[in-house]
């Protein structure tokens, strides 16, 4: 189909604005994990809410987990209405569930103790659990969207890292409050109550992202496809899954890489540090903040770079590093010396940024506009719910199971293996427009014309 309608043009101003509002979003997703897989909050949650015998911090990772169970369903359900009704209304949706849920976690009962309810309590954090992993489903295809068809062709690489940036950012912030609850009082205070201050902070950080998104218009990209008449109207979720999925299948398989890298270094090691390298709290989430800090340094940069070599070379990068570097990094967090550690982190954390540094440029670019955001959506929901979330459980489990500390690296290793066919197979879209693409994800242009605009 021929697009006759043009993407209204858009000041520099409005794309920095849309960026903040859609990285607001996954700073609030990631700082909820940020807080529930800290050591000590995790291990706080584990026994408020599941008390008995069994690891506590085994018990949190597997809460986090479940919330996964139905991020495919969030996914078929909001991004679907995306494209249907539009990215900005869904976004603000999603956004204030995602930090209600995590805010109401804080305001619960627990099983037993003053103002217990029992079986009462892990029904209730279960129930937020499912419903802030539902609206999770549908943030990141939105925001990446959202962000992608706002940014100007030749430096969609440059403002798709704030995405990513976001996710970087609202860990860090999690770890800092979690960090400054642990040293502000004593373990029985935090086991007590005060580990209900971190899940409060969500509030603010979800009503400031829906303030901002409710502040913009929707994209150009999705203006441009009313003005056309050419939006998604009746049976979108059939639209998508039926002419777009061996683009999904691709998207699944480079994802697959992509959250098991980064669920395995932003929620399972921290709990590998403390639970299995006996590292105190305080020093792993040190460690993690000083890592995270360089690579929120650099994915900018990286961002503007794909712009210029294209994206394609940045994920094979980063695919063949993790085949090869992930058992060497392992064994020096194993080593016994703090500094060895760091620098076994850093490595993996450098190979996960040139991935966190593309994907918001180059998974929307995969999809046709009338159907992006439900075709990211559904792909990358189920992959991040069957490999993503269940990481911790799976490694922590493994680790237990077989006694042997190796299987990080393993995991990550299979991984890469997997993800480098889809990265090898997915076209090069760097310096496509946005509404050049089509089912195949390639430019309805020749690549020279599409290049210059």
């Amino acid at each position: 189909m021929t697009n006759t309608a043009q993407a209204p043009e858009v000041d520099e101003k409005t794309v920095r604005r849309a960026v903040i509002a859609s990285a607001m979003g996954n700073a609030t997703e990631w700082y909820d994990y940020g807080v529930f897989t800290s050591g000590a909050i995790a291990a706080s949650i584990g026994t408020v809410f599941f008390p008995g015998e069994g690891n506590a911090i085994l018990k949190s990772l597997a809460l986090v987990a479940i919330g996964f169970v139905v991020r495919p369903f969030g996914g078929a359900f909001f991004g679907p209405l995306g494209d249907k009704i539009g990215r900005q209304r869904v976004l603000a949706i999603t956004i204030l569930l995602m930090s209600g849920c995590t805010f109401l976690v804080g305001c619960l009962p627990t099983y037993s103790g003053e103002y217990a309810i029992g079986i009462g309590a892990p029904i209730l954090v279960l129930l937020l659990r499912l419903i802030q992993g539902f609206s999770t489903g549908g943030e990141y295809g939105g925001a990446a969207t959202f962000i992608a068809e706002y940014a100007p062709t030749r430096k969609r690489g440059f403002w798709g890292s704030f995405l990513e940036m976001g996710t970087l950012a609202g860990y860090v912030l999690g770890n800092l409050v979690v960090l400054t609850v642990t040293l502000s009082f004593t373990a029985d205070q935090v086991d007590s109550w005060a580990w209900r201050i971190p899940f409060w902070v969500a509030l603010p950080l979800g009503l400031i992202g829906l303030y901002l998104r409710n502040k913009l218009e929707d994209t150009p990209e999705f203006r441009r496809l009313e003005a056309a008449g050419e939006k998604a109207e009746k049976a979108p979720l059939k639209e998508t899954l039926s002419r777009n999925w061996r683009m999904i299948m691709n998207l699944i398989g480079i994802v697959l890489l992509l959250n098991i890298a980064d669920y395995m270094l932003l929620t399972t090691m921290p709990t590998y540090f403390t639970d299995t390298l006996k590292i105190s709290d305080n020093t792993a989430t040190l460690i993690i903040i000083i890592v995270e800090l360089i690579q929120i340094a650099l994915i900018a940069p990286i961002g503007a770079l794909s712009d210029r070599v294209g994206r394609k070379p940045m994920l094979m990068t980063a695919a063949i590093g993790f085949l090869v570097l992930s058992y060497p990094s392992i064994k020096l967090m194993q080593s016994g010396s703090t500094v060895l550690l760091f620098l076994g982190f850093l490595i993996v954390a450098l190979l996960l940024v040139l991935m966190l540094a593309v994907i918001g440029s180059t998974f929307p670019a995969m999809f046709p506009t009338r159907v992006r955001y439900g075709a990211f959506a559904i792909g990358y929901n189920v992959s991040t719910s069957i490999f993503g979330g269940t990481c911790g459980v799976v490694v922590t489990a493994l680790i237990h199971g077989t006694g042997n500390e190796d299987w990080p690296a393993f995991y990550l290793m299979i991984a890469a293996a997997i993800a480098l066919f889809p990265i090898f197979k997915i076209p090069e879209t760097a310096r496509v427009p946005m509404d050049h693409i089509n089912e195949e994800g390639v430019t309805s242009q020749p690549a020279a014309k599409a290049a210059t605009n």
